[in-house]
């Protein structure tokens, strides 16, 4: 596959140097993910695209950083389908119809097919994509090399899941996996590996913090990230409630009404 990172142009507090959007050149240019339609994202997905038409975008969830880009897209290149997962309380928020994808699909990408892999957690839509000819994985905001990925609880995040979909892309094996935020992943079973092992260490502290009578989640925050940016903090906050979640829904803990118990 011919692929060019294009990116988004939209850093920030949650998106570090901004979203990473992929073009597949060949028979159907296909471009992974919208961004937000930043003016410079637009400039250099038309000098990616050297005067070919845009066939489709295909969306890795309905996150804005993702999506939200897909109406000036639009705009730009009318004839371009867009197609994702569909989330209908989160889709009906865009000026673009899409057709929906659902795991297991072979579409069309470039002169190759990616097949579509469900990776829930992060958010219910969440889909990566795989070239399997060359073991490249479009994993979208599965993992960030050398940061972590917010399980937003309260938005449709569920810990759960997300540790089942790092399983499933451990089983697949990818040969490299190219994410929507930072760097490349050469070695992909690695940071996998250390992305569940911290989701373990993490579960343990919040267990022992709350065996203790640390059990409310603004507490948690405090006790297991000092030092957070204010402008942090609600994701820190979704995080801890995605892990006291987990543990309610296993029977080892529960909300009582004024705190979080072991049970």
């Amino acid at each position: 596959m011919n692929i060019t990172l294009v990116p988004g142009g939209n850093p920030g507090p949650y998106t570090g140097a901004g979203n990473n959007t992929y073009l597949i050149s060949g028979k159907t240019p296909t471009l992974l993910d919208a961004a937000t339609g930043e003016s410079s994202h637009l400039v250099a997905l038309a000098e990616a695209l050297a005067g070919q038409p845009l066939g489709q975008v295909l969306v890795s969830h309905a996150h804005q950083d993702h999506v939200d880009g897909c109406g000036s897209i639009a705009a730009r290149w009318p004839i371009t389908c867009f197609g994702k997962m569909l989330w209908p309380e989160r889709d009906c928020l865009q000026s673009v119809d899409f057709f929906p994808i659902s795991d297991g699909d072979l579409i069309p990408a470039g002169d190759g097919m990616l097949r579509v892999v469900h990776t829930p957690g992060h958010a219910p839509d969440h889909l990566c994509f795989l070239d399997e000819t060359t073991g490249t994985l479009f994993s979208a905001d599965l993992v960030v090399q050398g940061s972590s990925v917010v399980i937003p609880n309260s938005h449709g995040g569920s810990l759960a899941q997300y540790l089942a979909s790092l399983r499933l892309v451990l089983d697949i094996a990818p040969h490299r996996m190219l994410p929507a935020h930072g760097q490349a992943i050469d070695s992909p079973s690695e940071v996998i590996s250390t992305y569940l092992e911290h989701r373990l260490q993490r579960e343990a502290q919040i267990i022992e913090l709350v065996r203790v009578g640390v059990g409310w989640p603004d507490a948690l925050v405090k006790r297991l990230y000092p030092g957070i940016r204010p402008e942090l903090k609600p994701m820190a906050r979704e995080s801890v409630l995605a892990h006291l979640v987990k543990l309610q829904e296993e029977g080892r803990a529960r909300d009582d009404g004024e705190c979080w118990v072991l049970t």
